[in-house]
């Protein structure tokens, strides 16, 4: 039995920039992905249904039978309990959209996951919605992933020559590297993953997700949920966030509130307003609506898609999305929202010219053993032409 996991258009677009280059499913928040997290529960490999030029990267698998998984969900005991006894051909719905069930091969039609039994679920779903949400609910999905993970297993030993609150709530797996620092889970989880590295004289505070490869170097500040990603470098102060991974904020600088994509780097002493001076709600660009949209919330500081990068120095306002391969440099505030493939900052943007930006993230992903393959060119390619109306310099 295979899961699928559905993207509907809108609540793609709701998530942009940070799915231009992914599935909804393959964000990050907690320690695992929203796939890794359905794979772990259901004991069963996932795929996607998905937009159509990411399909080639991510692909849709049929088995005779499927689960089928809007993929904006997180699971629950609820839901796992009800796909255990549910027939084959019947899905649940809220609202007209599917959020969960079982389709044989025979019967599943991706342009209408409805032509089975549906069902109007009233019960509680886990659910996230816009890009803010995953920094809001970071706190509830480390715990989760943490009980998951580390149930029936032996965590290794600390050092003595750190300074450890609550050690039950902390997790080190094998090849872990931490001396000389303080951990204080808050009643939260600490999670440190294989062959992470955290350096000396870091302060680490509340739930903390560090996954494989990741280093959080000398004299960090890290609290509030925050999550690194795998093969990610870390520095300086940060709150709330969450970096899906292979992305570095190495220096002093502050990121609070905020979710970066893949092969992102942010520069020395680069900050982020997370609060604006008035106390007022944050607006943030939106690209299902084309405008920038009510978040409901005080604190929303940055979303950043992959390969964009900023300079030294780079201011960044509260509520900044910035697109795919932007590179941002410059003083001053730039604009908060900035388009994929822009070039610049306070003083004006051009375009990044595509070859370029193929060229620079070809030689930073090599840097980590990884290649920019044909298919990820293709992607990339085809993001620069969808948004070049927004690039209108």
């Amino acid at each position: 039995m295979h899961i699928i996991l559905v993207d509907y258009d809108k609540d793609w677009k709701n998530f942009l920039p940070l799915t231009f280059t992914r599935p909804i499913s393959q964000l990050r928040i907690g320690i695992l992905t929203i796939k890794e997290k359905w794979e772990r529960r259901l004991n069963a490999k996932a795929y996607y249904l998905t937009q159509s030029y990411l399909q080639e990267k991510y692909p849709l698998k049929l088995d005779s039978q499927n689960i089928v998984i809007n993929s904006t969900l997180l699971p629950n005991e609820q839901i796992i309990n009800e796909l255990q006894n549910l027939p084959d051909n019947t899905v649940f719905i809220r609202d007209g959209q599917l959020l969960f069930g079982k389709i044989t091969k025979e019967k599943f039609d991706p342009e209408n996951l409805l032509n089975v039994d549906t069902v109007e679920f009233d019960g509680e779903v886990w659910q996230i919605n816009y890009p803010w949400d995953i920094f809001l609910q970071n706190e509830k999905a480390i715990e989760d992933d943490f009980k998951l993970i580390t149930q029936n297993r032996k965590s290794q030993k600390l050092s003595s020559t750190n300074i450890v609150f609550q050690p039950e709530r902390i997790f080190v797996e094998p090849g872990a590297w931490v001396e000389g620092s303080i951990l204080n889970p808050n009643d939260g989880y600490i999670y440190i993953g294989r062959d992470t590295t955290i350096m000396e004289g870091s302060t680490i505070r509340g739930s903390l997700a560090l996954c494989e490869h990741s280093v959080i170097k000398m004299q960090a500040k890290i609290y509030g949920a925050t999550t690194f990603g795998p093969y990610s470098k870390v520095g300086g102060e940060v709150s709330n966030s969450v970096i899906t991974g292979y992305s570095n904020k190495a220096h002093d600088g502050f990121l609070g509130n905020a979710v970066l994509g893949h092969w992102c780097n942010l520069g020395a002493d680069t900050n982020n307003s997370n609060l604006k001076n008035n106390y007022s709600e944050v607006k943030v660009w939106n690209y299902n609506q084309e405008r920038f949209v009510r978040t409901g919330h005080q604190f929303v500081g940055l979303f950043m898609g992959d390969h964009s990068k900023t300079g030294i120095n780079t201011m960044l306002n509260t509520g900044t999305v910035v697109g795919v391969s932007a590179n941002i440099f410059g003083a001053g505030y730039p604009r908060n929202f900035i388009p994929s493939f822009s070039w610049g900052g306070y003083q004006g943007f051009t375009v990044y010219r595509l070859d370029k930006a193929l060229d620079t993230a070809q030689r930073v992903m090599i840097r980590r053993n990884k290649h920019l393959t044909d298919i990820d060119k293709k992607i990339l390619t085809h993001i620069f032409n969808i948004t070049e109306k927004y690039r209108n310099f």
